[in-house]
């Protein structure tokens, strides 16, 4: 086996790859003890690179076009291997074509949830998932940093690490954000982008490019999501009072339908409908009394205040103006005033006092 696949390679001098999977990133041509002859073929496809290497060392890297291999086009590897005058025979050198295509639909999402604080809740656990899409950037440095001399490498090879920083700078920096959990959702785009600035640089150091980070879903705990729709469930009622009502004209409307009961089983589904809805409606009324034994508050007492000797007095109450009145104090002309009059009148004016001089006996005759 290892004579034929020398014997092939001696007239093999078309170097290509064809990517028939979406999963490779790095390719290593197959070459027999690494062999390529000068004057060879190279073919670089678009969205791809080819890096050569020599004796562990990064040489020349081709972009995409078609090549024949000689002195003038690896410069590098003809310094490396002293061909500067030229060199015509075989010459030993790794070839690895890098895919630069997007690699997208790259799943992320947090395993456990992370404890945030917010501003309206305090301390909440939140769960995050979505997807993002990356490319080599570097092809040298990927190889460098992360592919080495594997003969392929995979995105799989390299997604969990990509997930790992995804996650883990993602949460950290929809923390620095500070935007409320409830407002999350309105603005995964400005999230995504903080996510994107602050992850960006770590890919770079990889040689990746992050081309796309995107936020399917952000969200809370099953309990909290359950408290949550309670509460919003009460908004959307609004008033509870008439919301009951409303229940309870439903139910008169189902008991006068009520086919086994004819008329009588309408007006007695009708009767007792607007019971029930009597009897919702008090029970949400603010100031409806339960027990009907206890009575009404009593009404405040009326005040006035009075121009005595030229002087204000008061306030009295309807008791003390009586006594005030039977002394002499205070007479039919005497200026009154009690909260919510424009000015002071006599107090013969004001019907709540009529009834203070009436009392009063007129001065006896004289005999």
């Amino acid at each position: 086996m290892g004579l034929f696949d020398k014997l092939r390679n001696e007239f093999i001098d078309i170097i290509d790859w064809v990517d028939t999977s979406n999963e490779i990133i790095v390719w290593k041509f197959p070459r027999y003890q690494n062999e390529i002859k000068m004057n060879a073929k190279l073919t670089v496809r678009e969205s791809q690179l080819v890096v050569f290497m020599n004796e562990g060392v990064i040489a020349d890297i081709f972009k995409p076009g078609m090549y024949t291999l000689n002195t003038q086009n690896m410069p590098i590897l003809t310094t490396l291997k002293g061909w500067i005058y030229g060199f015509n025979s075989p010459f030993k050198a790794d070839v690895f074509f890098v895919s630069t295509r997007q690699f997208i639909n790259q799943k992320w999402g947090t395993r456990n949830p992370v404890m945030l604080r917010d501003a309206e809740f305090g301390p909440v656990r939140l769960r995050a998932f979505g997807s993002f899409a990356f490319r080599v950037q570097d092809a040298g440095l990927f190889i460098k940093e992360i592919a080495a001399t594997n003969p392929e490498f995979t995105v799989e090879s390299v997604n969990e690490q990509l997930r790992n920083l995804a996650i883990t700078r993602g949460m950290d920096a929809i923390a620095q954000a500070r935007i409320p959990v409830l407002d999350l959702a309105a603005n995964y785009d400005e999230v995504s982008a903080l996510i994107t600035t602050k992850i960006q640089p770590e890919f770079n150091a990889m040689g990746l490019e992050l081309t796309k980070f995107l936020i399917e879903n952000i969200s809370l705990p099953p309990e909290v999501e359950a408290a949550m729709d309670k509460r919003t469930s009460m908004g959307i009622v609004g008033n509870l009072g008439a919301y009951a009502q409303f229940q309870a004209a439903n139910a008169m409307e189902q008991a006068a339908q009520n086919p086994n009961g004819g008329l009588a089983g309408a007006g007695m589904g009708a009767g007792l409908g607007m019971a029930m809805g009597s009897q919702m409606g008090n029970i949400f009324q603010p100031n409806s009394v339960q027990n009907n034994e206890a009575p009404p508050p009593l009404p405040a007492a009326v005040q006035y205040y009075a121009a005595i000797n030229g002087q204000q007095a008061g306030p009295y109450t309807m008791d003390q103006l009586t006594q005030l009145v039977a002394a002499g104090t205070i007479n039919q002309q005497s200026h009154m005033w009690k909260k919510g009059m424009a000015n002071w009148a006599a107090a013969n004016t004001l019907p709540d006092l009529a009834g203070l001089f009436n009392n009063t006996p007129p001065p006896l005759p004289i005999p």
